[in-house]
């Protein structure tokens, strides 16, 4: 997924674009400590998740933004693009498409999906960010703690 021409495209635009963005990045730093966080809660929690699908979520989660639709809505069709190019089969595709489309709501039914939008909360340090006055995240999404 990482180097594969549409990623490298998308993490570019991304980058471009929040170059002054005062709020947490949405770079592979942040893609990746959604997977480890997210893993360490599958492994905790003896989910039966293959790492490989969660880290790919995890990876392609935000690659939707600064499009012309929702981050999550365009990076699940982005994720359907990418995947069967990079030798997931159609059920992987759409398990992780669909969690992709999930991760912005905590009313998602599968656990897949659960721990994407959890991992990816936990993964904000916001109670040491200098821009807590000024974000627009409602208070109940925010992380305050770190999380054991």
């Amino acid at each position: 997924i990482y180097n594969h021409p549409i990623y490298k495209e998308r993490m570019q635009i991304i980058s471009e674009n929040e170059k002054t963005r005062i709020f947490c990045p949405h770079n592979l730093q942040h893609a990746l400590d959604v997977a480890r966080i997210g893993y360490i809660m599958i492994s905790e929690g003896g989910y039966d998740i293959e790492k490989e699908l969660f880290y790919s979520a995890s990876l392609l989660h935000d690659a939707g933004r600064y499009s012309n639709k929702p981050h999550n809505e365009s990076g699940a069709e982005l994720a359907r693009k990418i995947l069967p190019e990079c030798g997931f089969t159609p059920e992987e595709t759409e398990l992780i498409s669909n969690a992709i489309l999930g991760h912005r709501t905590d009313t998602q039914s599968d656990i897949f999906s659960k721990i994407l939008y959890d991992a990816d909360k936990r993964s904000r340090i916001c109670f040491e960010c200098s821009a807590q006055k000024e974000c627009y995240w409602e208070n109940e999404k925010r992380n305050h703690t770190i999380s054991i």
